[in-house]
């Protein structure tokens, strides 16, 4: 069944797209508008009755803004998901020892979707956040989730971040790319240096689930002058080892199909 067969589907859709536009970015009627493919009068309907149901805010300084009962939504599907609900006190842990941000994500076709994050004790903030999405080829932990994958398969995503709006560093080359990450699948664990975030570095392992596939990452990240080669290379035992416990909670078990480094 399409949109067209079942009885008020389409307002539905259009309802949905006014909240990925704004999402998104836009912020006015117009620019709205201009995402959806709707005239004004329709799109003035829509944003109105989103307005009335708490999914928008219009803001007098910014324009429309997602609403408090997306706020609300976001929070309860986070806390729905037994991912990231198993993984928090393994995330817990790892901060209270590294005293770096950690973060948790999950692959999102080409892009890696942060599924939790606890910020570090440095003083520090990075862009990342609950919900946002990032290049996952650029990324430590999205590469982590790509430890499985073939050359081409790396390539292919390498080429997609490359032309990815929220990639802000300095991506290496594809051929030290490549050999980067036949040497991160045989460690069973990923470093990023500033390659997704200008001054951010960090290490990031794999977790897997009972059958051994790869379905989620962890990393510790920070400012590259708190996380030199060295204190990386030192870090990587720890991340693994968080990774691992996460993934035996998940039923994945050492010589499971897939990396024995979970």
């Amino acid at each position: 069944m399409d949109d067209k067969t079942i009885p008020g589907a389409q307002t539905l859709f259009r309802g949905l797209a006014v909240i990925e536009a704004v999402a998104a970015g836009a912020r006015t009627l117009a620019s709205i508008g201009g995402a959806i493919g709707c005239t004004r009068s329709t799109t003035q309907r829509l944003a109105s009755a989103l307005l009335q149901a708490g999914y928008l805010r219009n803001d007098p300084g910014r324009g429309y803004v997602l609403g408090p009962k997306l706020i609300q939504f976001g929070f309860q599907a986070r806390e729905q998901m037994p991912l990231a609900a198993i993984a928090r006190p393994h995330l817990e842990a790892l901060a209270a020892r590294t005293e770096d941000t950690v973060h948790l994500g999950i692959p999102e076709g080409s892009e890696v979707l942060y599924l939790d994050k606890l910020p570090g004790q440095r003083g520090l903030e990075m862009r990342s956040r609950v919900g946002h999405r990032m290049p996952i080829a650029l990324t430590g932990v999205g590469k982590a989730l790509m430890l499985d994958m073939d050359a081409a398969e790396w390539r292919r995503l390498y080429d997609v971040g490359l032309h990815h709006p929220g990639s802000r560093g300095t991506p290496l080359p594809w051929p030290e790319y490549r050999a980067r990450m036949e040497g991160y699948r045989a460690a069973g664990a990923t470093i990023d240096l500033a390659e997704n975030e200008i001054g951010i570095h960090c290490v990031a392992a794999p977790v897997r689930d009972a059958g051994g596939g790869i379905v989620a990452a962890i990393s510790v990240a920070s400012a590259a002058p708190y996380m030199s080669e060295a204190r990386m290379q030192s870090l990587v035992p720890d991340v693994i080892a968080a990774a691992r416990a996460v993934s035996r909670e998940l039923g994945w078990k050492v010589g499971t199909t897939g990396q024995d480094a979970a």
